[in-house]
């Protein structure tokens, strides 16, 4: 059965066990497909890759929340009110 990897960078399971650090290197700040038997078994994402895909997760949530509201009525507040 093929599978899809979203990887461009590609190694064993027995590969990382024997060097997790130079695995994750490998990919150059990009995520490793990690496979078993030859099928994407998990990606390896370095930190500071998911770092900035939880920022971009929670751009596209503020965003969302964002256009929500738009449609709703304004409401003029003053620097004293606060």
């Amino acid at each position: 059965m093929p599978h899809t990897i979203l990887a461009n960078t590609t190694a064993s399971i027995s590969e990382l066990k024997k060097n997790p650090m130079a695995t994750v290197a490998a990919g150059g700040g990009f995520p490793v497909a990690v496979l078993n038997r030859n099928e994407p078994a998990f990606y390896c994402v370095p930190a500071a890759a998911y770092e900035e895909l939880l920022e971009k997760l929670e751009d596209a949530e503020l965003n969302r929340i964002a256009d929500e509201r738009s449609s709703q009525a304004e409401i003029t507040v003053t620097l004293d009110e606060l």
